[in-house]
């Protein structure tokens, strides 16, 4: 029999629900913030296209395998580059490179 702490609230059954609780929420996030990120974007539209055109089940399919395999990549390519360089310095590059094309895209006439 397992002996459970009720003042730190540790017991067997509240472990899993405590790791559930974890992966759900890193669930949501991800979830979330792609549904976003994709939303009414480039390649929404043309998957939109796509299916108008051809089978609708064979867009699918290939949207959510090349979704995953992106998404994949991003995650194993995201693991590497902490490893190797600091969150922060990360995210200041990002931000840099976010607001150069901001810049550019104020800036720079798309004719020329």
């Amino acid at each position: 029999m397992a002996v459970s702490d009720v003042e730190a609230n540790v017991s067997p059954q509240n472990s899993p629900r405590r790791i559930l609780f974890f992966i759900s929420q890193v669930f949501l996030q991800a979830f979330t913030m792609t549904f976003l990120a994709e939303w009414g974007d480039r390649s929404q539209l043309t998957t939109i296209i796509l299916a108008a055109r051809e089978n609708a089940f064979g867009v699918t399919l290939g949207g959510v395998v090349g979704h995953a395999f992106c998404t994949a990549l991003a995650v194993i390519g995201g693991r590497i580059v902490a490893q190797r360089i600091s969150v922060r310095t990360v995210t200041i590059v990002g931000g840099v490179v976010f607001l150069v094309f901001a810049l550019s895209a104020l800036f720079v006439n798309p004719i020329d």
